[in-house]
């Protein structure tokens, strides 16, 4: 329900994709727009494609360069007033801006989804239901430190506001107080006798519709792309490569003078916190930005979950 019309962010990915086909069947008259954002030809492009032409919503497609997303990290964190998650929010300021061009104040967006079904890969490893149940509820409670505050404050940087309807306070109540075994992850499992349990498979599950398809098979049970991956790998190492020119070796090898307390794990991230601290000066600021891992198989509960992953 709303008095201006409503757009979608479109990653091909299974959140988003679900809530478009949701609303589409709600509202089948309704003309639903859907936007994608990446370097023409990556991977969520061509799934976002695919899904907008399954749907029959009016798909906008827009690309863009190395270039211009270096050239949009300086604004991207002082609009987000942090120097974590710069990956994922250059593209989506990017397309927000497109979106408020095209006249739309409002987006639907999938956040919130792998948090409280456990959608990240490390929780394929979760030992019980309980630390599964634990890991879920820490997840969601710091949303607001990580992919909540991005799709927030750049969306409204951009121009749009940005609603996730998987955090609708009674939804997350109801899968919540779901048994986190039926949460956890278990590819030699088969509970209907065709689909491997993996991860989300209940949210996958109760919108595996034969007789009227919500999604195409092979995306309603495609495994999960990272948001910052899936708009293209070249824009990534871009990031990084741009980071180890602009680092001198002296400043990264005398990084802990500088940053007594949690100093840069890499080149682009001390590049990053420059970038903060030419915004933000003051050491309060710093202390506002959280200190976990914001690649989910990196935090120390997936380490001890599996330690393979330590020294990676």
């Amino acid at each position: 329900m709303s008095d201006v019309p409503i757009a979608f962010l479109l990653s091909g990915g299974l959140d988003s994709s679900l809530i478009c086909s949701i609303v589409k069947r709600l509202l089948p008259d309704t003309e639903v727009h859907t936007f994608s954002i990446g370097i023409a030809g990556c991977p969520d492009l061509v799934a976002a494609k695919g899904v907008a032409d399954f749907l029959g919503t009016t798909h906008h497609e827009f690309h863009f360069t190395v270039e211009e997303a270096l050239a949009a990290v300086k604004e991207v964190v002082y609009y987000i007033e942090s120097f974590e998650q710069v990956r994922a929010s250059v593209p989506m300021y990017l397309l927000t801006r497109k979106i408020a061009e095209k006249g739309f104040k409002v987006v639907l967006s999938g956040e919130g989804s792998d948090e409280i079904f456990g959608g990240y890969l490390y929780f394929h490893y979760a030992p019980n239901r309980d630390e599964m149940h634990r890991e879920l509820v820490r997840k969601y409670t710091r949303l607001y430190l990580w992919d909540v505050l991005r799709a927030n404050k750049v969306g409204h940087a951009g121009g749009v506001e940005v609603r996730c309807p998987y955090l609708d306070r009674d939804f997350v109540d109801v899968v919540m107080g779901t048994d986190p075994s039926l949460k956890m992850c278990n590819l030699k499992e088969k509970p209907d006798g065709v689909h491997a349990k993996m991860e989300k498979y209940l949210l996958r599950k109760a919108f595996d519709d034969q007789d009227q398809p919500y999604l195409p098979s092979s995306l309603l049970w495609r495994q999960k792309e990272q948001f910052s991956d899936g708009v293209g790998y070249d824009w990534v190492n871009s990031l990084k490569e741009f980071a180890e020119k602009a680092v001198s070796d002296d400043e990264w090898n005398n990084r802990h003078r500088r940053y007594i307390k949690d100093a840069p794990r890499s080149k682009e991230y001390y590049y990053l916190r420059r970038v903060f601290e030419e915004h933000f000066p003051s050491e309060s600021a710093q202390n506002t930005v959280p200190k976990d891992l914001s690649i989910a198989c990196s935090t120390p509960e997936a380490i001890h979950w599996n330690p393979e992953w330590k020294n990676i």
